[in-house]
């Protein structure tokens, strides 16, 4: 250590992280480009794609098989870039959820990485911080730690500083002046020097692992990787059955049995929606990343689904309504007023803000006790306060704290309090008219939207040990008001979160007034009611809920208070996301259907127990959050309709000519396999791309619970893929007997490609029509619409492929009929999306975009 809370200079944390290497365990990383590749390999669609090439190998038709190779290759790159690219998205949330700490260099507190931390840094340690080194206290007020991690001790162990600046950590968990990584403050603030870091701390030494983000199957995820085994299974059983049916039915002889495996194979892969866990995968990856660009950390994937089923927001007011700085605004005492604006500024109020920087921590991490601090810094002090010796925490239901100061030459103590008015004036023994006059003058502040406390001093003879606070005399000295302005972007927040179905809670523990005076000002809609702890104590759990039905604004709640809120409005059906930031707020959060915590002043215990969490402390960023989830979610919707709708009519052409002798097979394995490379893109890219819809947040919250799965969008896939399987069979119904097979060949399967084409531009958007959605921009659209362009024309055009997909030439008038054909092969869902815009959507519809909901620079 350089010197008394000095710190390192940065030339010296330079040196000591090249000789000893960062603050953290070695990790081995199982899930990289090789594994990546043998699970692709055993996927049920390769290993079909395998079977068909040793099919045609044994047939003879050696470049058929290399089109297959090459096909397999594809997949195979497709999926691992699928793969690579929602794993780099993981990474970024992992590096912006990796653990930091408050350091102490050259006098300065920064928040860095904890992989920063070198030995001889000094860590600030405050109430509910995850400790992120081993380190030897050098400062501690009321430090407890929970220690379990190391020992499996629950109760907490007291800390204390050691009394020689030089002591070193002792390796023993327990020992006073000791602290070790992964380790939980529990209570108090203190300064620690780091001693061990990454693998000598303790925590390296008996082998523990760090938590960390990971990327777990949601439930829907689960629950697709069912469904697609099971289909799976159907098509592997489809392919035994429709090659026997097709061998049988033409002769039985080797030709037959060859070609029945081969439309075997093809009906298996029409059948199996293999796009589907790649789609969830890359869709919650993906949609938790572009929240973590708009400074919202997805702890739980899980949450991208709830996201969207938020009907009650429960929001804290201090720095997350309001800017979170604060400034004494106002001092009443004495009967006399003083405010920032007037002439003499608060100077006159210097003996009352005196009192109550006595009453705030030296080291203040509280936005009061800072502005405080500040207002007292402002002018010079005319007294040393002397040595401190006695600090009295909050300990409810007494919201007050109080410190004790000692001058160096003399017995007497004094002791300066501070804390909510109602606390202060029992501390002091206010009565009758003082104790009325106190309040009307709080009211009036409150009224104006400050936040108000009340201070108190006296004098005490003698040691302080074991007093309580309740027991020494303090006489009333005057009352401190604070402005903190409410962030500009809120009203505009709030008022989009109502338009959307979600109503806002604000839960404080400020005034009743104050809470009412800032939710007008933020635009919660209010009729005077507040709902305030003391009233909260009264009702039971089933009276709760129904106030919460109609009341916004809760004022004077306790931490531990916000579970009981959290569980009356569940009970109520809603779905709760709740914000926090402190220790007692980890329930909360826990029980919360989305736990927001608060990344820049919110304790690690929250961050931990949260689902979200905000990186700059702004509401705007939840709506912002809200919003991307439902983006996600309604993008999800459209790619499993497409997903749906796609695989009828491959599945039709590959299963009805089996059952007619007449019929040649129309899909062979090499076409499901070009279909295959437009569906995949289309699905986890087009889709995912694709900007939220124009009145995504207009629309009433979804339901908890809803089925990704349900019926009415399964029946939109159905009946969009049986149009295009309607459309390719009148097709082929025109072409068959008047031209000849490979002909047909190539005439059902451009229709087939043009319609798939369509289905991914109408299914962008349920609401916009056809010429809108191509303005809007999707530039994986292109890429996925002018590649399949591409390739379809290489495939009609040049001799060569031609053969390979045993296609024959297309006349202008063939290929005509066959465009014509596919795109308007959804022409009603065009009818219908403009019926619905008629008579189901508001005269304002459609509204612009949202910039954040655009593709490019901005929205990406």
């Amino acid at each position: 250590m350089t010197g008394p809370l000095t710190g390192l200079a940065p030339d010296e944390v330079l040196l000591r992280q090249q000789r000893d290497g960062p603050n953290a365990l070695p990790v081995v990383t199982s899930h990289g480009l090789w594994t990546t590749l043998r699970e692709v390999a055993g996927e049920p669609m390769i290993l079909l794609l395998l079977a068909a090439g040793a099919v045609y190998l044994v047939l003879g038709a050696a470049g058929d098989a290399l089109l297959l190779l090459g096909f397999v290759v594809m997949v195979i790159v497709i999926t691992v870039v699928q793969s690579r690219r929602t794993e780099h998205a993981l990474d970024a949330l992992r590096d912006l959820s990796s653990p930091t700490a408050l350091v102490i260099r050259l006098g300065q507190r920064l928040r860095i990485p904890a992989r920063d931390l070198v030995r001889g840094d000094l860590m600030a340690l405050t109430e509910g911080d995850r400790i992120p080194a081993d380190g030897v206290l050098r400062v501690a007020d009321g430090i407890t730690v929970d220690e379990s991690l190391l020992t499996g001790e629950s109760l907490p162990v007291a800390k204390t500083a050691a009394p020689d600046q030089t002591q070193a950590l002792r390796p023993d968990a327990g020992d006073p002046p000791s602290v070790y990584a992964g380790t939980l403050m529990v209570t108090g603030n203190g300064v620690a020097e780091v001693v061990a870091i990454g693998s000598q701390a303790e925590i390296g030494r008996i082998g523990a692992a760090l938590a960390a983000v990971v990327a777990t199957p949601t439930g829907l995820q689960r629950e697709t990787g069912r469904l697609v085994r099971r289909l799976a299974l159907v098509g592997l059983g489809l392919c035994a059955v429709m090659a026997v049916i097709y061998a049988l039915s033409r002769g039985g002889d080797a030709a037959a049995w060859t070609q029945g495996l081969l439309a075997g194979i093809a009906m298996a892969m029409a059948v199996m929606p293999e796009e589907l866990p790649m789609l969830l995968t890359v869709f919650f990856a993906l949609g938790a990343w572009r929240i973590a660009r708009h400074r919202v950390l997805t702890r739980h994937l899980p949450t991208i689904e709830n996201l969207g089923a938020i009907s009650v927001l429960c929001t804290d007011k201090t720095g997350t309504l309001t800017m979170n700085r604060m400034a004494v605004e106002r001092a009443v005492f004495g009967g006399r007023t003083c405010r920032r604006a007037d002439a003499e500024g608060l100077a006159p109020a210097g003996d009352l803000l005196a009192v109550a920087a006595l009453a705030s921590r030296p080291e203040a991490v509280d936005p009061m006790d800072r502005a405080l601090l500040a207002a007292v810094a402002e002018r010079p002090r005319r007294t040393e306060p002397g040595r401190l010796v006695r600090t009295w925490p909050l300990v409810r239901p007494l919201l007050a704290t109080a410190q004790g100061w000692q001058a160096a030459d003399g017995a007497i103590i004094q002791v300066a309090a501070k804390g909510a008015p109602e606390a202060i004036a029992t501390l002091c023994r206010l009565t009758g008219e003082e104790r009325q006059r106190m309040e009307a003058q709080v009211q009036a502040m409150a009224t104006d939207g400050l936040r108000v406390l009340a201070v108190g001093r006296g004098s005490v003879a003698g040691a302080l040990t074991g007093a309580a606070l309740a027991d020494l005399p303090l006489a009333y000295v005057g009352l401190v008001a604070f402005a903190d302005p409410l962030r500009p972007a809120v009203p505009a927040a709030v008022a989009e979160c109502q338009t959307a179905g979600i109503r806002v809670v604000m839960i404080t523990g400020d005034h009743p007034q104050t809470a009412l005076a800032i939710a007008a000002q933020a635009g919660i809609a209010h009729d005077g009611t507040v709902l305030t702890g003391a009233i909260m104590e009264r009702l039971s759990d089933a009276d709760l809920a129904q106030r919460l039905r109609t009341v916004p604004v809760c004022a004077r709640i306790t931490p531990e208070a916000k579970l009981r809120i959290v569980r009356a409005l569940q009970a109520g059906g809603d779905v709760v996301a709740m914000t926090g930031d402190g220790v007692n707020d980890a329930p909360a959060l826990k029980a919360a259907d989305v736990g927001i915590a608060m990344g820049g002043r919110g304790t690690d215990v929250a961050r931990e127990a949260a689902d979200l969490v905000l990186l700059d402390d702004d509401f705007t960023a939840i709506v912002t959050a809200i919003r991307l989830g439902r983006r996600v979610y309604d993008n999800l919707r459209k790619g499993v309709v497409f997903t749906c709708a796609v695989h009828v009519p491959i599945a039709g052409l590959s299963l009805l000519p089996i059952f007619n002798v007449h019929w040649p097979l129309l899909l062979l394995p090499v076409h499901i396999m070009f279909l295959e490379m437009v569906i995949d893109p289309s699905c986890s890219l087009v889709f995912e791309a694709e900007p939220g819809a124009p009145d995504l947040m207009r629309r009433p919250a979804r339901k908890a619970g809803e089925n990704l799965y349900s019926l009415p969008l399964l029946y939109a896939g159905l009946i969009q893929g049986g149009s295009a399987l309607a459309v390719c069979l009148g097709v082929f119904a025109y072409a068959h007997g008047s031209h000849p097979e490979p002909v047909v060949r190539a005439l059902v399967f451009t229709t087939l490609v043009a319609a798939i084409m369509t289905m991914i531009v109408a299914n962008r958007s349920w609401s916009l029509n056809l010429w809108q959605v191509l303005r809007t921009p999707n530039l994986p659209q292109v890429w996925v619409l002018t590649g399949t362009a591409a390739v379809l024309a290489a495939t009609l055009g040049i001799p060569g492929v031609q053969g390979f997909f045993r296609f024959g030439p297309l006349h202008l008038d063939d290929l005509a009929i066959a465009l014509v054909g596919g795109v308007g092969c959804i022409a009603w869902f065009e009818l219908i999306k403009g019926w619905s815009r008629r008579n189901l959507r508001p005269a304002s519809y459609p509204r612009p975009l949202h910039d954040s909901d655009r593709v490019g620079p901005a929205g990406r």
